[in-house]
């Protein structure tokens, strides 16, 4: 990737951020509030886990709840850590992978906000019960498989291609 590529995607990015606002709020419901906008805004929003866990319960079938979603939101600090843990074992057996996760300390402290935006992201395309429109975000890719002749097949034997080189002055057989 470029160096553009990559600084954009280190990036925080606002209109992400009202994005996925929005999705959390469609999955989740309106009781879960709305943040002002802002990257310190989102980060307590999200901090104290309860958001990120009916998040993640919102993935999986009304019978099965993964992450017990605490009645009052939690104060202390171990608490809220470990909130936030639920919900990332609960997004990793959603199917997200360890690579696509935040730390922990990316979002209590606020580290890298950035992080977390990639992680509702993977949790986006690894839903399995999505509420929200589907124009929002990322398509999944739909298979496009190619068919070929057996003629087809035979003429492309005969075919050098770029990435060999120049084919001037070779005599093909």
């Amino acid at each position: 990737m470029t160096c553009d590529v990559q600084s954009k995607i280190k990036k925080y990015n606002e209109e992400l951020e009202e994005w996925l606002v929005e999705w959390t709020i469609v999955q989740c419901g309106p009781d879960v509030g709305h943040p002002d906008h802002g990257c310190l805004d989102f980060q307590v929003w999200l901090k104290n886990g309860v958001i990120l866990s009916k998040l993640v319960n919102s993935l999986y079938l009304d019978g099965s709840k993964p992450v017990k979603v605490p009645m009052n939101p939690p104060f202390m600090v171990f608490k809220q850590i470990e909130q936030m843990a639920q919900f990332l074992k609960g997004a990793e057996d959603c199917g997200v992978a360890k690579t696509d996760m935040f730390q922990t300390v990316d979002l209590f402290e606020g580290k890298d906000m950035a992080a977390v935006q990639r992680t509702l992201l993977a949790v986006i395309k690894n839903d399995r019960h999505y509420h929200g429109d589907p124009n929002w975000f990322m398509r999944k890719v739909q298979e496009h498989k190619k068919e070929f002749t057996e003629s087809q097949l035979q003429e492309g034997k005969h075919v050098i291609g770029l990435q060999m080189g120049s084919n001037r002055g070779q005599i093909i057989s």
